[in-house]
């Protein structure tokens, strides 16, 4: 299967009923805005189905301005279907209907939000299960082509849905049948709308992972790359880049992810050790997959003196916005000081913003870690860096505080220590699982650790502060524990 890629020799304003909707998207970027967006070029699906058209704008905001954190620079995946009559039951994707008078016949009337069409999403997987790429033209502003993994069993798309609740992209689940008609394992695809140049982390590490043999990803189904020029407004010249569109993989239904478990067995007041053990050692077991298939560097003296300068500047700016932190300074100084001279491990691929939501509960089959694009406010570059393990170890650390936190600020009758109990012995048996499975003595690095945890624990407040306020005492708390720790530390 073909995607046809057009060019857009200037970039092309949309119409105003196209800004006002993309302006009540969550996966916008300016919030409170209407925007004025302006297409640098478009890719297209074909499809069997009469009366329909296929095709996907790559827009940008000309009306954002540098303080609009960045959106001027956003380029924006836009799916559309165009119909020429209406979708069955697709008022709730309905952009735009045109008056009567305003199409003749044959010509399309409905417009809609794609991946809510069976239609495309029928045409986005084929692309990926069979293989295709938009032909060659040097005039061309955008292009796109598919790739298969090898091993999917799907053939055929019986029904497909959108995921609710997500806000940076638009997942779309299939229910598929085998070359024999027999129903096989669902799949997921992820349609990235916010595009940026370079591999999306998602893809690349999930794809490594399972090309290596771990089980612990899903299976990856198959992406679709693209090109396109001229994203900035501010660069019409700008080279040609490519970067990945959508993703599928493997859909897992009916699941937990290790959030929600972790926050019924806090609850009911059920040990969790057992399975924060296994969760460390499943951690532990990527980590050491990553370091054999991704490239890795190791934590030199100039690595070790930014990534710590980074974690100085961070929490400055943090106090500037959550002032009771300032009052830690000394303790916050005397934490990165003790980290940068301690024993670092090489820097390797990581999973990047890791929590008890980032990892499935799969029934007969154990923990699956998802969603690797890193932390998403941070620019795609420094996302695929190589970073210490350690981060995503405090991260999960945090996590199980957040649970414990939660279930204390909902049920107010719950013994505080009692919880507090929970979440050390879940904290615990993490750090005892991943050093089992690594290797590695934790307690030889909990300098290093501390400092990571630390550095979460003030991106907390932040968020927290900007977010949700009653929630800031969490965070708050950490640092307060970490400090008084670093305290009653000896010198190193």
């Amino acid at each position: 299967m073909t995607a046809t890629g057009t060019s857009t020799p200037s970039p092309a304003l949309l119409p105003p009923y196209l800004n006002e909707w993309v302006a009540r998207q969550r996966w916008f970027a300016s919030k409170g805005s209407v925007p004025a967006l302006a297409s640098i070029g478009e890719w297209s699906l074909p499809t069997p189905d009469a009366g329909v058209r296929i095709r996907t704008l790559l827009v940008y905001d000309t009306r954002a301005d540098d303080s609009s954190a960045g959106a001027a620079s956003t380029l924006y995946q836009l799916p559309l279907t165009e119909r020429t009559i209406p979708l069955p039951g697709g008022d709730a994707a309905l952009i735009y209907a045109a008056p009567i008078d305003a199409a003749g016949p044959g010509l399309a009337r409905y417009l809609y939000d794609a991946p809510h069409d069976p239609a495309y999403a029928a045409a986005l997987l084929s692309l990926m299960l069979r293989g295709g790429a938009s032909p060659a033209a040097d005039n061309d502003q955008a292009d796109a082509a598919g790739e298969s993994e090898a091993g999917t069993t799907a053939h055929d798309v019986t029904d497909s849905r959108v995921l609710r609740g997500e806000q940076s992209n638009t997942s779309i689940i299939y229910d598929v049948t085998d070359a024999a008609g027999r129903p096989a394992t669902p799949i997921i695809c992820k349609v990235f709308r916010a595009l940026h140049p370079g591999e999306n982390p998602d893809v690349a590490v999930q794809t490594a992972l399972a090309r290596a043999g771990s089980r612990l990803v899903p299976q990856p189904v198959g992406s679709v790359s693209g090109h396109w020029t001229g994203a900035d407004p501010h660069t019409p010249d700008a080279q040609t880049v490519r970067g990945h569109l959508a993703f599928a993989q493997e859909f897992l239904p009916g699941v937990e992810d290790a959030w929600r478990t972790a926050l019924t067995a806090a609850q009911a007041g059920t040990d969790f050790s057992t399975q924060a053990r296994s969760l460390g050692a499943a951690t532990a077991d990527v980590h050491f997959d990553l370091a054999r298939v991704m490239p890795s560097q190791d934590a030199t003296a100039t690595v070790r003196a930014a990534t710590i300068a980074g974690m100085r500047d961070r929490y400055r700016a943090a106090v500037r916005e959550v002032p009771q932190l300032a009052e830690h300074a000394a303790s916050v100084d005397r934490i990165f000081d003790r980290a940068e001279t301690a024993n670092w491990p090489a820097l390797q691929r990581i999973h990047g913003d890791y929590h008890l939501g980032q990892v499935l509960n799969v029934p007969g089959r154990g923990w699956a870690l998802v969603d690797f694009e890193g932390e998403p406010l941070k620019p795609l570059n420094e996302r695929v860096r190589p970073d210490v393990p350690l981060r995503d170890v405090a991260g999960m650390l945090r996590s199980f505080a957040y649970a414990a936190s939660t279930i204390a600020m909902d049920f107010p009758d719950h013994d505080p220590a009692a919880i507090a109990h929970w979440a050390a012995e879940c904290r615990t048996a993490f750090l005892e699982g991943y050093a089992t499975a690594s290797g590695h003595d934790l307690f030889a690095q909990s300098a290093l650790l501390d400092a990571f945890e630390l550095d979460k624990a003030v991106y907390e407040t932040v968020y927290e502060t900007r977010n949700r306020p009653t929630w800031l005492p969490i965070p708050l708390a950490a640092v307060r524990a970490l400090c008084a720790a670093a305290e009653e530390a000896p010198p190193p």
